[in-house]
């Protein structure tokens, strides 16, 4: 990867999504608009929020698509980024201090 740009693998589970009734909603009805969620695979020597592994939100409607080894990721730029998620902790602490 060069420069700011990142490499992310779309999760499974956004191609089709259930309403709250149980209603199964596929990737081809149009809504709103609507980010996605995707796992970082590779990142530039540029990127400083983000690393190989993190969970990012972005823009679905601002992406390039690449094929790669048969598997299909998307290229952004560090700032088409707009979240990352924080890891789940497997602490059992309370995160109180005494």
């Amino acid at each position: 990867m060069l420069h700011d740009r990142i490499l992310v693998a779309l999760d499974k589970d956004s191609s089709e999504r259930r309403s709250a009734s149980g209603i199964v909603i596929p990737a081809t009805a149009v809504m709103g608009k609507r980010l996605a969620w995707a796992d970082v695979v590779a990142a530039g020597p540029n990127v400083r929020q983000v690393g190989v592994g993190d969970r990012v939100l972005f823009d679905p409607e601002d992406r390039a698509e690449v094929e790669v080894n048969a598997k299909d990721y998307i290229l952004l730029r560090e700032r088409d980024v707009h979240a990352v998620a924080e890891p789940e902790t497997t602490d059992s602490s309370t995160g109180l201090y005494l």
